[in-house]
């Protein structure tokens, strides 16, 4: 777990998008050998799942070890790094912040969130505002979360690091950048992929449209039925491309957010030969794509790093709860009709710098960990740890429990979830029904964050 002048960094996850992001954000280091510690809770990757987020990344089966929650302190303490990444959801970054105060060798701990994410959220910040640094992806998150910061008076310093999934790279399909003519009006309006003649043996063209879904959005059920419906027409328009729903999880899986309609039961029982399902990692889906297509997933910077055309949707809106406010001045805004007619697209130039594509010598997130690594040997930097829970040892088992699920295994955590879980939900509804002043909620447009909860009903508990 060491190397880049001999700092020791282990990751401590459990879901599969942090997982990736993970092992991809690490892998970028040079000379780093990272560790990725797998802390069993209701949400922690399956062994494919595991497969799945550690393929193109430097990390293998070998630099992975799976452990229950109860002997992740003395397994940081015999390891002694110097670096901690928190890859987790917030209360799962709170958790393992509370094992890491308990070390006598503290190490430096460091926070992101796994992919695009504006808008900055206050949960997000708040959970995360004991680490000693909080890793975003592009100038705009950046002012967003340190404006978020400046209104709820925390102030956790944020650094820059280019999304891993959005390094410009050639598509394996072949050494040369594949020419993709979004509108080829002589193929009907669908999107096609070309090629130079060469004789050298190829894979297949470039043909596919991918959809990735996404379990947050949109909520609504008849929503998530018409994106169903868009991907059969498309289907049915050009028998002779495939059409690709990109999943997260197979059946019996968990992933990072509860999905309440998953599409697999929203598409009709016999559906075209070509719509088909792939649980690979989205550089494998995007390696035959010629458009993605989704609603505010991440992929569609990884596609853009690939030179895939993408089409985000916008037939129920742009707003913060869609998440799709990122795509604002873009280009890719577009609806279901365009997506069967295979209209995608590359995003405006003015958009990139300050949304992912920044020059890489401006992601500076490596050289700051280095700096604090050598404070905190020095004995310079002050710990950063985590409060006490404000209602005592049953909130602090209200929230252990939350995480842990059965893997907490203790009475006075399965009597803090009885006693707790209808006191947070009827807390919630008051939160949500409470206005909100001075900009900053789910319905500004006007900011980049949001200080009311999220409207999402998406639990840790399962």
């Amino acid at each position: 777990m060491s190397g880049a002048t001999g700092i020791r960094v282990v990751a401590i996850a459990d879901a599969d998008s942090f997982v990736k992001w993970a092992a991809a954000l690490l892998g970028s280091v040079p000379g780093l050998r990272p560790h990725l510690l797998l802390v069993r809770t209701p949400l922690t990757a399956s062994v494919e799942q595991q497969r799945t987020a550690l393929a193109g990344t430097t990390l293998g089966p070998r630099d992975v070890t799976r452990i229950g929650f109860a002997q992740t302190a003395a397994w940081l303490a015999e390891q002694r790094p110097d670096v901690v990444l928190l890859a987790g959801r917030g209360p799962f970054v709170r958790l393992m912040g509370r094992v890491i105060d308990t070390l006598e060798h503290r190490p430096v701990t460091v926070s992101g969130l796994p992919g695009m994410a504006i808008p900055a959220q206050r949960g997000a910040l708040d959970y995360r505002r004991h680490t000693d640094l909080l890793v975003v992806h592009s100038h705009r998150e950046v002012r967003a979360f340190e404006d978020l910061g400046r209104r709820i008076g925390v102030q956790t310093p944020v650094a820059l690091a280019t999304l891993p999934f959005a390094r410009r790279r050639e598509r394996m399909l072949r050494p040369e950048r594949m020419r993709i003519d979004a509108v080829a009006a002589r193929r009907g309006g669908l999107a096609v992929a070309e090629r130079p003649p060469q004789t050298a043996p190829v894979k297949p063209p470039a043909t596919d449209i991918v959809f990735a879904a996404q379990a947050l959005v949109p909520v609504a059920r008849e929503e998530r039925a018409e994106i169903a419906a868009m991907l059969v027409r498309a289907a049915e328009a050009e028998p002779g491309r495939r059409v690709v729903v990109k999943l997260r999880s197979r059946p019996g899986e968990s992933e990072t957010h509860r999905e309440r309609d998953p599409y697999a039961g929203l598409l009709p029982s016999r559906v075209p030969k070509n719509l088909v399902y792939s649980y690979d990692s989205m550089s494998t889906a995007l390696e035959t794509a010629a458009g993605l297509v989704t609603v505010s997933s991440t992929a569609a910077i990884e596609a853009t790093a690939l030179g895939v055309p993408v089409i985000a949707l916008d037939s129920f809106g742009v707003s913060k709860s869609l998440l799709n406010t990122v795509f604002v001045g873009s280009g890719l805004l577009g609806g279901r009709s365009e997506v069967v007619a295979g209209r995608f697209r590359h995003p405006h130039p003015d958009w990139l710098r300050d949304n992912y594509f920044h020059p890489e010598g401006e992601s500076t997130w490596w050289e700051r960990v280095e700096r604090l690594v050598a404070l905190r040997r020095s004995g310079a930097l002050p710990a950063r740890r985590v409060p006490a829970a404000r209602g005592g040892s049953l909130h602090e088992a209200w929230h252990r429990a939350s995480v842990l699920g059965a893997e907490d295994g203790t009475v006075q955590g399965a009597v803090a979830l009885a006693v707790g879980a209808p006191a947070t939900r009827a807390l919630a509804a008051l939160r949500r029904r409470r206005p909100s002043s001075g900009g900053g909620t789910w319905a500004d447009a006007s900011t980049d964050y949001t200080l009311e909860p999220n409207p999402f009903d998406d639990s840790l508990r399962r």
